[in-house]
């Protein structure tokens, strides 16, 4: 399957990728275990016989881990590898990586510090199991000053998974990147070298469908530094209140700073008493019109939100599918939009032209999906994927089908949401989904990642939900599910190991 991908991932795509693979059953133990020994082959392809030294240069994570790993190899198989860490190694972060040390420190040179030109120039083959997937930004010290060292020295380099430095104009150029499981996006043949991809041993399904992993796309960290900030605008309603109120109501409970409600004069009377915490604003009057455009457009632009959601309740009156039409004209591909339920309708192909790189997702129910986007109900699972998949390429833009399983694609790569309860097939969770798709987009997240996450988390929270409301689950107790379910989902990923 990884190689049927035929698109590489990103680092933090291949994080969540890892930790999916750890809740189906599969330990980081074995990953690196697997890992170790692929870079043993690898360098010995690369070495003259044994007992042929080699240069380990590894980091505290787990690359360096993986390095480690590979030692343990080559030593079983006669070779003469010596290990610098860049970090003394009581900083190893993780288990895994720790018990990999653990199985060497007595057997084979290690030095904590970085080597010399001089030092690396005496060997036939350099590893460089510094950094890996995680790192970010320009090279900082020690691992500058190695990568000078490696460089002076004209050892030839192999990198594991991705060299270190490589967005650093004075970053690491191996000769090879053994890439684990799939190639990199990070990754350019002019600073990757010859690319080798090996195989680990992760499912198929890590990727294919969510798992706890998704979390990882909305790292604790990103509200610890800068707090909350994304504001979120809801416009829908009309013959319809209680969804517009859901959808804004979710953007809050998943981390939104404010929620606001556009909506027609008389449904906005009655979502302001569904909570004090939303902020709404009513336009013309009983349900949206072209007329009502211009000041719609002037509320989302005196305050200008990170995301919009747009067609909750708001009704399938032909002048309100024509106004959702012109703001779809107005604001697609301009700002991280939802396009949802009555404003399906006026979709078309508009995506096809919009204007700018913004992410549009659209979320269609099966019915919806039929509706707007062709093929027939109940259509074999893979057929539904095909057709998800050819829309959503054809359209530019992400679709979140809903269904059982929900099938998420951004067109060139699809995936399946099966974490879920059977009874939260209520009506208004739709709503509560386009509003944490409001709120991710918001956080800057693609929409194909947004959409991983979201319907991962609304599953979630509906699972944590039923456990206390059973057949009883509303949409508005997957609302209040919401925090708790993030926490708990971060705690998850975060010790992992």
């Amino acid at each position: 399957m990884w190689a049927a991908l035929g698109h590489p991932l990103t680092s933090i795509e291949m994080e969540a990728v890892e930790a999916n693979a750890a809740a189906l059953g599969v330990s980081v133990d074995a990953l690196m275990e697997r890992a170790g020994r692929a870079i043993a082959e690898e360098a010995v392809r690369r070495l003259p016989a044994a007992p042929a030294g080699v240069a380990i240069l590894a980091g505290i994570g787990n690359n360096g881990g993986d390095g480690t790993c590979a030692a343990h190899y080559l030593l079983d198989w006669g070779f003469r590898p010596k290990l610098w860490f860049l970090r003394p190694p009581s900083q190893i972060t993780s288990h895994s990586a720790r018990r990999c040390f653990e199985r060497v420190e007595r057997r084979l040179p290690i030095e904590v510090g970085v080597p010399s030109a001089e030092e690396l120039a005496a060997f036939p083959l350099a590893i460089d199991a510094m950094l890996g997937t995680g790192q970010a930004g320009a090279l900082r010290s020690p691992y500058r000053e190695a990568v000078d060292a490696l460089a002076e020295s004209r050892v030839p380099v192999l990198s594991i998974d991705l060299p270190t430095g490589s967005r650093d104009a004075a970053g690491l150029r191996p000769r090879w990147t053994v890439a684990l499981t799939v190639p990199k996006a990070e990754m350019e043949a002019a600073t990757a070298g010859e690319l080798v991809v090996r195989d680990i041993g992760i499912p198929p399904a890590a990727w294919a469908s969510t798992g706890p992993g998704e979390f990882l796309f909305f790292p604790p960290g990103r509200l610890e530094r800068a707090g909350r900030h994304a504001r979120v605008v809801v416009v829908g309603g009309g013959p319809y209140t209680g969804a517009p109120a859901l959808a804004a109501l979710a953007a809050l409970r998943s981390g939104a700073e404010r929620a606001t409600v556009i909506a027609p004069q008389g449904a906005a009377e009655s979502i302001q008493t569904f909570s004090p915490d939303l902020v709404v604003r009513s336009v013309g009057r009983d349900r949206f019109r072209p007329d009502d455009v211009p000041s719609i457009l002037d509320h989302i632009e005196s305050a200008p939100p990170e995301a919009v959601v747009l067609g909750m309740g708001a009704g399938a009156d032909p002048e309100t599918v024509q106004a959702m039409g012109q703001l779809l004209d107005r604001m697609a591909g301009r700002r991280p939009m939802v396009v949802d339920a009555d404003a399906l309708r006026a979709l078309g192909d508009k995506a096809l032209a919009r204007g700018g790189p913004a992410p549009l997702v659209a979320t269609p129910n099966a019915g919806e999906f039929v509706r707007d986007f062709g093929g027939v109900k109940s259509e074999p699972l893979d057929d539904r994927r095909q057709r998800v998949q050819a829309e959503a390429g054809r359209r530019r833009l992400t679709l979140v089908q809903k269904g059982d399983p929900d099938v998420i694609s951004n067109g060139v790569l699809t995936v399946e949401n099966h974490h879920h309860s059977p009874f939260q097939t209520v009506g208004g969770v739709g709503d509560v989904l386009g509003g944490v798709l409001g709120h991710l987009l918001g956080e800057g997240l693609s929409g194909l990642h947004a959409g991983r996450l979201g319907t991962y988390w609304v599953g979630e929270a509906g699972i944590r939900a039923a456990g206390s409301r059973g057949p009883g689950l509303l949409a508005s107790d997957v609302i209040e599910a919401l925090p708790a379910t993030v926490v708990a989902g971060w705690s998850r990923v975060r010790h992992a190991e």
